[in-house]
């Protein structure tokens, strides 16, 4: 005899062997012990739940010789013919190859024949909902009103995807996922009675691999045993479906909360080593994440041995919520970011070296608030009369590590009102002779009712000058703050500013900014690039 796979070896006979469905296999049992069993089923269900196991055991139960309290005896002619497949009255169809209006026209020629050997003759349609639009319309009739001694078992994935018409014609049971608890019992009956040795800790982690499918836990747990070992742990059946370490997915973590980039990556390398797919590496990273929010919020966690909830407590009390949080948030934009990449590996390594650079937390940190005061002056909290008086003086703090600096509404809006007054603009296109000077207010001011608000008040108090007819200085006449340098120098503010200069000039210009001691930095995109490159040890090579 050839060899049977575990799901279909073990596959329920009876009702009571249904895990997880009772809500169902309960009304079922009832209406055939009462004799009110229906024309038409549908159930509905995610995969590996026990749909097709139930219709299959309904089909024998109501036609079985000896029925028992609703169960099948799997012992007379009618129940052996129909686990045999030997039964030509029970037909069982796969809708997702037999779609057409054919098909469903052959079913309808063949109910109105009585049944050979069984009281009814019963059709499972699998997949119904990739039948035809035809197909359907040829199904409805013979659905809607079949003879006495037909039956129709629907079952499908996708109930959405039915006909209303249809729907309405069947009784529906919706199968649940399977949970973790019941998909472990089961699988401590299959492991017994195939002398199978297996871990608790690798039950578990077969149960929340399988997504509350029963079918899918048995093919895990029949991939673990095909090199003719018995003995399963949670090691192997980690290597055989691709996930990597919990000590590897626990030390990249650590090394990202402790910012330490160099362990980060030769942890990486490790598990890209063994084989592991990348993009495995960071869903493990994410999950992992988030159970270190679910521990540090409720003080519980599921699928980890006493070591690693100890490490796990470790991490968590040295890491703020909001940090576990931001680092969810991230991750996540890096995976997004991954999709769209054909070099996967190298968008990760990159998001994992600035994960782990402290300096850029700190000024997404000073962003964000910003960003918060940005929303709040448009949203028409700070507001103006004819003579600069602020109605709502509310000063606004930002703390920056060891810096401190208050910003005044009240300051904010009379700068904001600068470059607009007619008067203060001719004063400033007087006391400079080059033409850029008329212009650089309303790029200010442009800056501000374009809602850049971070870019605005850190050029405020600058002056523009043209150096030739490629470049235009800007001036900072009270320094440039190490805060305002990093928000100027970013790639992204370069192109801004340079655009909006390169507009009013009617050609394409550079900027560079000029400091207190008249020193001039020219920015240009291959520069920031070097930078970019310098701060994240990548070596950098201009090619001509």
């Amino acid at each position: 005899m050839g060899y049977t796979a575990l799901y279909r070896k073990f596959r329920p006979l009876q009702f009571s062997e249904i895990v997880g469905q009772e809500h169902i296999t309960k009304t079922l049992k009832n209406q055939i012990i009462s004799g009110r069993v229906g024309h038409a089923y549908l159930f509905n269900g995610g995969r590996g739940t026990g749909k097709t196991s139930a219709a299959k055991i309904l089909a024998r139960a109501i036609n079985c010789l000896n029925p028992k309290d609703g169960e099948p005896c799997n012992e007379c002619e009618i129940c052996k013919g129909a686990i045999t497949g030997a039964l030509t009255d029970i037909v069982e169809m796969d809708a997702a190859s037999n779609n057409s209006v054919e098909d469903i026209r052959s079913i309808r020629e063949e109910v109105n024949f009585l049944p050979t050997k069984a009281k009814y003759r019963v059709y499972i349609i699998d997949e119904v909902h990739m039948l035809s639009t035809g197909a359907f319309n040829a199904l409805l009739k013979t659905l809607e009103e079949p003879p006495e001694h037909v039956k129709f078992i629907l079952a499908t994935t996708e109930p959405q995807k039915l006909p209303a018409t249809i729907l309405s014609r069947c009784q529906r049971f919706d199968f649940k996922k399977i949970s973790n608890e019941n998909i472990i019992k089961r699988l401590s009956i299959v492991c017994e009675k195939s002398n199978i040795q297996i871990t608790k800790e690798a039950l578990n982690v077969i149960a929340i691999l399988s997504e509350g499918a029963m079918r899918d836990a048995l093919s895990i747990l029949e991939r673990c045993v095909q090199d003719g070992e018995n003995n399963i742990d949670e090691d192997k059946i980690k290597d055989l479906v691709g996930i990597p370490k919990i000590t590897y997915v626990h030390q990249i973590t650590q090394s990202i909360i402790q910012y330490d980039v160099d362990k980060a990556l030769e942890t990486t390398q490790t598990v890209l080593d063994e084989g592991k797919d990348i993009n495995q590496l960071l869903w493990e990273i994410i999950k992992y994440i988030k159970d270190l929010l679910v521990y540090k919020a409720t003080n519980k966690i599921d699928f980890y041995n006493e070591e690693e909830i100890i490490k796990i407590k470790e991490l968590t009390s040295q890491t703020p919520k909001e940090k576990l949080i931001n680092l969810v948030y991230q991750l996540s934009e890096l995976e997004n970011d991954m999709k769209w990449s054909t070099q996967k590996t190298i968008i990760f390594q990159a998001g994992i070296i600035k994960l782990c650079n402290k300096q850029v937390e700190v000024n997404n940190n000073i962003e964000e608030r910003l960003n918060k005061i940005e929303k709040y002056l448009k949203g028409g909290n700070i507001s103006v009369n004819a003579r600069n008086v602020v109605q709502n003086s509310t000063k606004t703090t930002m703390f920056n590590n060891q810096q401190t600096v208050a910003v005044s509404s009240n300051d904010i809006v009379k700068s904001a009102n600068t470059p607009v007054n007619k008067r203060d603009s001719q004063t400033t296109t007087k006391k400079f002779s080059n033409k850029c000077q008329e212009y650089w207010p309303q790029i200010i001011n442009d800056l501000k009712q374009s809602g850049k608000i971070v870019l605005y008040t850190n050029l405020i108090n600058t002056t523009a000058k043209e150096i030739n007819d490629m470049t235009v200085g800007i001036e900072f006449l009270n320094g440039m703050t190490p805060f305002g340098k990093t928000v100027l120098e970013k790639p992204e503010n370069i192109k801004e500013i340079s655009n909006l200069v390169s507009i009013a000039c009617g050609k394409e210009m550079q900027i560079k900014y000029i400091t207190q001691n008249n020193t001039a930095n020219i920015i240009t995109k291959e520069e920031s690039l070097k930078k970019l490159a310098n701060e994240s040890d990548i070596p950098f090579q201009v090619i001509e």
